[in-house]
């Protein structure tokens, strides 16, 4: 990563999560479907890393709860790992695109 890292950590964090998200979605439509029922179980498998509970906060006007779980499955993760090498790849296409806008 070259030029302004700031920018940079945050448009890898955005890929990262995207490509979580679309692994995790991608991981539900192949469950769902029978031509992967024999290793969908394997694919779809959650694997809880954090797990806090939720607080809750109560100001008398609002009743605030907060909590985090990241519990990825195996698709997720390789999604992770895809969005990581296509910003590596293309990073400074994104990084001019983005500043054109």
């Amino acid at each position: 990563m070259r030029g302004n890292t700031g920018s940079g950590y945050g448009i890898l964090a955005l890929f990262v999560i995207t490509g979580a998200i679309l692994g995790g979605i991608l991981g539900e439509i192949i469950s769902s479907t029978a031509a992967f029922s024999g290793i969908a179980h394997y694919l779809v498998q959650t694997y809880p890393i954090i797990d806090l509970a939720p607080v809750s906060i109560n100001l008398y006007v609002i009743k605030i709860a907060l909590g985090f779980t990241l519990q990825p499955n195996l698709i997720s993760i390789f999604g992770i790992i895809l969005a990581i090498f296509l910003f590596k790849r293309f990073y400074n296409i994104i990084y001019v695109f983005i500043f054109l806008l």
